[in-house]
């Protein structure tokens, strides 16, 4: 399988190439893509080293997957003219997820939607992943009508310009800033950038996204973006107010027998997820599972998972081996 990491350099491309390793994904070749002012840097795979090359030389070499993490304006500029070389592409960016013609995929839940003809493939929103991990078998089950959601979120969702301000505040040292406050020992409302009704773009995400993977319209969906100064993976506060009443021991025998869903979920003994634990780590792992009290036939969870992981590179990753276990490439 010929294979290309296109953004290869960034930090979840770093990440792609990791979890292919990990994994044991059968790659026959190995392209490892960036911009031009990375070309000929060298990155390693597999105790090999692989020179980094242009789009172009990547494109005439018809890759059968590419899995791309560059984002939005190069996958809308790049990810077409790999798709008709006859390239699957699979986009971790926003670019593609909510065009109507493109499938948005976690594999858990709805990869068996894919067919040949799927040639560029979109990765969800890494907030989105993890909570419609946790939601689709309850939703099966229950019907959700309606989700609150606030997120706690890695700066590691915002780039290794983020980590890097996080680690000079935290060594006191002055650099560039990839927000426009400080982010360690401090937490702000503000993902992405704001649209003109006061919701961020991570926001709109959220509920655009999990409608979609869901297939259901109907499911009201509102949600806050918080960043705060952790690197593990992003955390999230979930209520969900069903259509049916459900039984809480129920809930976490469904979640339990989930796949690649961890309950942790033991207040007498402090467990609970957390970013500490869940850096590193491809299972979305969910936790505090209780009854609101306040409203009926809603209940509240919380939820965590590494978002350079199963947020990004390791569900990109997974999206690719269903197409090879299923003949599609």
């Amino acid at each position: 399988m010929k294979v290309a990491v296109v953004g290869a350099t960034g930090m979840v491309g770093n990440v792609m190439l990791k979890v292919l390793e990990e994994r044991n994904f059968p790659v026959s070749e190995l392209l490892v893509v960036a911009s031009q002012k990375s070309v000929g840097k060298e990155l390693t795979f597999k105790g090999k080293s692989y020179k980094v090359i242009g789009m172009q030389d990547a494109v005439n070499q018809k890759p059968d997957i590419a899995l791309f993490s560059a984002g939005g304006s190069t996958s809308k500029d790049w990810a077409p003219k790999f798709a008709e070389a006859g390239t699957f592409v699979i986009d971790n960016s926003s670019q593609w997820r909510m065009d109507d013609h493109i499938k948005l995929v976690v594999p858990e839940i709805n990869a068996k939607k894919l067919t040949k003809s799927d040639k560029i493939i979109a990765n969800p929103n890494c907030s989105t992943i993890q909570l419609v991990a946790v939601l689709a078998p309850l939703h099966s089950r229950y019907k959700i009508k309606r989700l609150v959601v606030s997120t706690y979120q890695s700066v590691t969702g915002t780039g290794v310009k983020a980590v890097r301000q996080m680690e000079n505040e935290r060594n006191g040292i002055k650099g560039e800033m990839a927000y426009p406050y400080p982010i360690d020992k401090n937490c702000f409302p503000h993902g992405g950038t704001f649209a003109e009704d006061g919701y961020t773009t991570e926001e709109i995400k959220l509920v655009n996204e999990t409608r979609k993977i869901l297939g259901d319209n109907s499911i009201r969906v509102t949600a806050t973006v918080a960043r705060i100064p952790v690197v593990g993976g992003h955390s999230e506060a979930v209520n969900i107010e069903f259509e049916n009443d459900f039984d809480l021991n129920e809930v976490r025998t469904i979640l339990t027998d989930t796949t690649g869903v961890v309950v942790l979920d033991d207040v007498t003994k402090n467990i609970y997820p957390m970013p500490l634990y869940s850096e590193g780590k491809d299972e979305v792992f969910v936790g505090r599972i209780r009854r609101d009290l306040s409203n009926e036939k809603s209940l509240n969870l919380w939820v965590v998972s590494d978002n350079l992981r199963k947020g990004a590179a390791t569900n990109a990753v997974q999206i690719a081996e269903y197409l090879v276990n299923n003949k599609l490439v």
